[in-house]
Order: structure tokens, then sequence, then C-alpha cells
């Protein structure tokens, strides 16, 4: 781990690394327990499925929005400035669930859910490419999926919390509680990062890497690793968010005969699990396989595993459901990394349009809602269409990589 954050003078980064990977935690809470949510309100609200994928679409609406400001705010006022205000907005989105819970009005939710979002944004827009930064280019996506292991905790954590309560016996009244606790935390942690300091990564802007001489000046869309990364990674949460969204409806539609509480923990720990696993796993196999190659590897896996979630019934249709989420755990941070890689002067501002493009997660739920109405299984064309499209990403990836 040492080796993956020190820099080339032999500084060490790793309680930075630590800190900041905290946050990862935080955010993979607040996207995973929407999973819960989602089907909570179409029974509670008595809305359909497309409607109740709103409650993605405004959260990664947020993201869409925010994320151009976050990046001027991070570039004027520094990491930590950018990671507090994400938290400051991430507890009053999440203490806003209060009044909510006695105002029963899904619009209101929704105004809440976009506020975490808008903190969502800043949180990520900071720390990605913070930690992306902390040590040798070379280790970058192996440390950003290290960081995001954590985040697959987040995952396990969210829906476990949020089924509990919300699918318990006479649970309805309580749709305020994970919020209110996931708030406190939220604000507790703020208030350490207002008494710490994080160094400042500081990026060369005069020397070019070798074999870059003279790109300096171009502009960021000329890069078509960027430009067709940001595809990818719109791609990613695209499926990732519509997979996630209809867990719970695939499960208890199933032929297995699942509860909601049930599906809601098979999510938690098999899903979320296999995810968290799958992050370790591919930190590690980056040790003796480059980026691009395992992310090919991983986006066809997943590519099977949707054909055998659509055509396939019973337990097997949900084991690929499971097995998906082992091999898409790698995608997000590995696209990312490979996205922004020898961008230099242009690298704050790619990572605000990368963080833009998470917006893959509002319009994905909405459309296997509407494909899926009558079988949810037919929804899973989506994701199966954004795998097969980031698998020719990576395979491509060396070609557009020296076309810079």
């Amino acid at each position: 781990m040492m080796k993956i954050v020190q820099a080339k003078d032999g500084t060490s980064y790793l309680f930075p690394f630590i800190l900041v990977t905290s946050l990862f935690f935080l955010w993979g809470c607040a996207h995973s327990i929407l999973d819960v949510l989602n089907k909570h309100f179409q029974e509670v609200l008595v809305i359909s499925k497309a409607k109740s994928a709103m409650v993605q679409a405004v959260v990664y609406g947020g993201y869409f929005l925010m994320a151009l400001p976050a990046g001027a705010f991070i570039r004027k006022y520094g990491y930590r400035m950018g990671v507090i205000l994400g938290l400051l907005l991430y507890a009053t989105g999440a203490f806003l669930f209060i009044p909510g819970s006695y105002i029963m009005s899904f619009g209101f939710f929704l105004f809440s859910l976009f506020i975490i979002g808008c903190g969502l944004t800043c949180l990520e827009t900071a720390a990605n490419p913070y930690i992306v930064a902390l040590g040798e280019p070379e280790t970058a996506a192996s440390r950003l999926n290290l960081a995001q292991s954590l985040n697959g905790l987040g995952w396990i954590v969210g829906p476990l919390i949020g089924g509990l309560i919300l699918f318990a016996d006479g649970g309805e009244g309580h749709i305020a509680l994970p919020y209110l606790l996931i708030g406190c935390v939220v604000v507790l942690v703020a208030g350490f990062f207002m008494r710490v300091r994080l160094p400042e990564i500081k990026k060369e802007r005069g020397a070019p890497e070798h074999g870059n001489e003279g790109k300096a000046t171009l502009g960021l869309w000329h890069y078509p690793h960027f430009s067709f990364g940001v595809f990818a990674l719109f791609c990613y949460v695209a499926a990732q968010t519509g997979i996630n969204s209809f867990f719970i409806n695939y499960a208890t539609e199933s032929s297995v005969d699942l509860s909601n509480r049930q599906a809601t923990l098979l999510l938690s720990f098999g899903g979320m699990g296999l995810f968290m696993v799958g992050r370790f796993l591919g930190s590690w196999c980056m040790n003796y396989l480059r980026a691009e190659k395992l992310l090919a590897y991983v986006a066809i896996g997943a590519e099977l595993c949707m054909l055998g979630v659509i055509f396939c019934s019973g337990w097997s249709s949900l084991v690929a459901l499971f097995t998906c989420y082992l091999f898409e755990s790698i995608m997000f941070p590995t696209i990312f990394a490979l996205a922004i890689c020898r961008l230099e002067q242009h690298t704050e501002r790619a990572s605000s349009f990368l963080i833009m493009s998470i917006v893959g997660g509002a319009i994905a739920p909405v459309l296997m809602g509407i494909c899926g109405e009558e079988q949810i299984r037919y929804g899973f064309i989506i994701p199966l269409v954004c795998f097969g499209i980031i698998a020719v990403y990576a395979l491509r990836y060396r070609l557009l990589l020296a076309k810079d």
C-alpha cells in the first residue's frame, strides 16, 4: 500500500489518503439507500416504476448541474474546502427528510435528494482527482480502486440500514430515521475536516510529459481518450444505477418468491458484498494486468451477466445479477483514472466533466422503468448496451492514447 501512495521524491501521502478515503464510504451509503427508497416510494406513495426512478434522476441530475461550479470552487479554495462544502450540503439534504416525513410529499423528498446530490458532487469532484494525485500516475488506477473499496462498504451499509428500517413492520413512519443518522455522522466528519489540514497537490504546469511536447496547449476535448472516457463513464453510471434501482423489483418479481426485506438483504450482502470484494481484487490484479486490459475483461463479463438476467429465470438469473456486481466493481475508478491520464493543466476541469457524466444515473432508471413496467427483466437491455460501450473503450484505449 505504501508504494501506491508515495511520490517520486519519497514523500508519503498515507495519512491524507486514509482521511479522504473515509469520504468514499459516506457517498456509497447515500447512493445505495436510494435503491431502497425507490421501492419504498412505489408502495407508500403508490407511484409507478418510471416515476419512482425520479429518486435517482434528481440526485444524479444534481451531479450534472453542480459539477462545474464545484470544480470552480475547488480550483479557487482547494480540495479541503470543497470537501467541507460537500459535507455541509449533504447534511442539509439529509436533515430535510425530518420535515419531509410529516409532509409526505414526493416533490419535497425529491428536493431534499437534489440537495444531497449537490453535496455528493462536491465530494466526488474533490476526492477522486485528489486520490489520483497522491502518488505516481502509473499506480493511479490501483490507488483509486483501493480507495473506492471503502465506497463498496458504504454500498453494503446503505441498503442494510434503509431496508431494515423502511421495510420493518409498520416502518413507513420512520422514513426520516436513516437520514437523521446519516446527517449526524456527516456533520461530525465535516467538523473533523474543518480542524485538519490536507496537503494541496500542485501539478507541474510548465513541463509536459516526454512524448507529449506541444500538446499542453491542446483543448481538453482534443484528447480522444478523455472524450470517449466521459461517455464510457456516463454509460457505467447509467448501468450501475439502473441495476441497483430495480434489483429489488427484479428479485421480488422472480420465481424465487422473495419479500422486499429479503431482497434488500440480498442486495446488501450479496450484490454489494461482491461489489466491495471486486474492488479489492481489482486493485490487486492491477499489479499484474494493465488497467485497460482488466477493464475489457470485466466489461465483457458484465455483458454475459446481463444476458443471463434477461433470458434466464429463477436462481440462475439472480446469480447472474449478483455476479455482475463483481464485474462492474472496478469500472468507475478505472475509467476515471484512465480518462484523466496525461491531461496536465486540464486535470481539474477534466474532473468536473467526468463528474458531470454521472448524470447517466438520472437517465437509465427512467428508461429501464419504462421498458420494464410490465416485466422488469426487459429493462436490463439498457445496462447490456452500456457495458458493450465500455468494452469498446477499454479495447481501443491504447489506440486512443496514441492519438493524443
